[in-house]
């Protein structure tokens, strides 16, 4: 019984989190997609994954914010729009560093969440939501007027950005371990928030406000420092956006975009994370599938994203988890 105990003990020691084991079957599989790639038409697939990581990394910004903050936005989108924005003014002035472009846009995100955030977390519920959506289309607006920039038009970029003087990001596969690696990081950066005492404190407020403001915990200061982080994270997505495409639009903020990037994190799994990221890979490549369809896919997307959400009762995660329970059962 003793060899029996020490070799159930053992098990446990070693137990790896299933997550953990789907964020490394994940990564595994972007990894050596560029090889794969080789077999069919490269470009094309290396865009489309890329843009994918790109997107990913904004969602599980805004994971922390929905999935563990209950801090549904509509404004999202106002960030990665920053990030783009703050690489398209600089470079036309002649400014193409990556650190000066990530420096400007973290900065003017960081400002931007903490001015909006300060004014729309003194509402709740979907007064909360209608204040974010409203910020969101007031930096809409703003890049439209911007004609300097290209206004509504967008500006096409002249080249990627530099670093330290180097063209790092000339190359499409290179760029793209470039974005799997700043997807990999914030992954592991909004984790370990997540984990931390200022996780477990934004969830009790997520679960209870009332009850941490009776132990002491004021859920303003935290879910201000939550959107700050998002919104900042968010706006580096947009730095790696608008390199890829080498354009930036007003288009890359409006309340739709939001919309999408809210249906990521639905269709992957509120409060995973690594849902979110599955759930950004997933809705891209139905985009690019089902838009090759017809013009009006999101009437095909809409069904099936609500088919998920019921069967899976927590996206697809939760899809899969019933899947292997129902397996093991």
């Amino acid at each position: 019984m003793m060899r029996a105990l020490a070799r159930s003990a053992a098990a446990r020691a070693v137990e790896v989190p299933a997550s953990t084991l789907a964020l490394a079957a994940l990564a595994g599989v972007l990894a050596i997609a560029p090889l794969l790639a080789r077999l069919g038409p490269e470009s094309y697939i290396l865009s489309l994954l890329t843009r994918a990581m790109i997107l990913a990394i904004a969602v599980v910004s805004l994971d922390l914010l929905v999935g563990y903050g209950a801090l549904v936005s509509l404004g999202h989108a106002a960030f990665l729009g920053i990030g783009a924005y703050a690489v398209a003014i600089l470079s036309s002035h002649g400014i193409a560093d990556v650190l000066a472009h990530l420096v400007v846009a973290v900065a003017a995100a960081a400002l931007f969440a903490a001015a909006t955030g300060s004014v729309s977390l003194k509402a709740s519920g979907v007064y909360y939501i209608m204040s974010t959506l409203a910020f969101g289309q007031m930096l809409f607006f703003l890049a439209v007027s911007l004609s300097a920039y290209g206004g509504d038009d967008g500006i096409t970029l002249p080249g990627r950005s530099l670093l330290l003087g180097l063209r790092a990001f000339a190359s499409d596969i290179g760029f793209y371990y470039v974005v799997l690696a700043a997807l990999l990081g914030a992954y592991a950066l909004i984790r370990s928030i997540v984990a931390s005492r200022f996780g477990r404190v934004l969830r009790g407020v997520r679960e209870n406000p009332v009850r941490m403001q009776a132990i002491g915990f004021a859920p303003f200061p935290y879910q201000l420092a939550a959107c700050i982080i998002a919104g900042a994270m968010c706006a580096v997505a947009g730095v790696l956006l608008a390199n890829q495409t080498e354009f930036v639009s007003p288009a890359y903020m409006t309340w739709q975009r939001s919309v999408e990037l809210l249906a990521m994190v639905i269709l992957g799994g509120l409060g995973t994370l690594h849902g979110p990221i599955l759930g950004a890979i997933v809705f891209v490549l139905l985009e690019e599938a089902l838009s090759g369809l017809t013009e009006h896919w999101k009437l095909i997307f809409a069904p099936l994203l609500v088919l998920v959400v019921l069967e899976g009762k927590g996206g697809l995660v939760g899809l899969v988890t019933r899947l292997r329970g129902g397996c093991n059962g």
